[in-house]
């Protein structure tokens, strides 16, 4: 008799340390969520993705935008076309650094590191950086790792026109770039020089892509983007998304935005002729 009121006390400071420990995990969730961080990946969180149009008012499009991104991709719904054209690349070795933005790890080129042809216009690389796992899917899978190789333009008018190349990522053999440029990485919110290094190792492999027109997909969620998302898978060590992971703070170990409503818009896959 002794034996089970011991066990049962044992039981009943064993829940009651549980809950001491939710609560106070809780509480410092909540302590969190006003630590000066601009916005969060965690989903159901005060400055989470739900409430990033609330945070600013130039944020405004993560709510009300019409055409924002990432998208479900399906190969079933899509319009298959060859005049697209091949994503002409013609990049150029250049001094980068490496960025541990807290969000996110980027790389940025320091001078002229070459653009891609979009639409007869060049775009000009400006950084790239990882989301984790991809934040587009394609006919409803989700992979391990996605890229994001931003590019820019200025019109005549002064408006600044955005086009990014999107590679995505299943577990199984390294990836060559991450390998020789991961491990630079530092706190957040340090730079760190990378030295010359030449976007053409980045490889993409392939010449289908997906187009579509979209948004950033992190705050302000600008519209108009045009998004080029190749369809061959590539491959990343398991090892080298953790070293990603860790990198970040609590609020971006998992960085991939929700998908967002199609809303009738036109995805184009680019097939090429022969």
């Amino acid at each position: 008799m002794k034996h089970q009121k011991h066990t049962s006390l044992v039981s009943c400071l064993v829940i009651i340390t549980i809950i001491i420990l939710e609560f106070s995990a809780s509480a410092t969730a909540k302590h969190h969520e006003d630590d000066g961080i601009e916005f969060s990946y965690i989903k159901g969180s005060a400055k989470g993705p739900s409430r990033w149009g609330d945070l600013k008012a130039e944020w405004v499009a993560c709510k009300n935008g019409h055409i924002q991104s990432p998208i479900q991709l399906s190969s079933r719904k899509v319009k298959v076309s060859s005049d697209l054209g091949d994503l002409n690349k013609t990049y150029h070795p250049q001094n980068a650094s490496i960025l541990n933005r807290g969000r996110d790890i980027t790389v940025t080129w320091e001078g002229d590191a070459g653009s891609i042809q979009v639409n007869g216009t060049h775009f000009s690389l400006q950084q790239t950086h990882w989301h984790r796992p991809s934040e587009h899917t394609i006919n409803g899978k989700r992979y391990d790792l996605e890229l994001h190789m931003v590019h820019g333009y200025t019109d005549a008018n002064g408006n600044n026109k955005t086009a990014v190349i999107a590679v995505l990522y299943k577990f199984g053999a390294p990836d060559t770039f991450l390998s020789k440029y991961i491990k630079s990485v530092g706190e957040v919110g340090e730079h760190r020089s990378l030295g010359v290094m030449d976007p053409s190792e980045i490889k993409m492999g392939g010449k289908m892509y997906y187009r579509y027109i979209g948004s950033l997909t992190a705050p302000p969620c600008t519209e108009g983007v045009i998004w080029n998302i190749y369809t061959k898978i590539r491959t990343v060590s398991r090892e080298q998304v953790k070293l990603l992971h860790d990198a970040v703070p609590y609020y971006a170990k998992r960085n991939d935005r929700p998908l967002q409503p199609l809303n009738k818009r036109e995805i184009q896959l680019y097939v090429p002729k022969h």
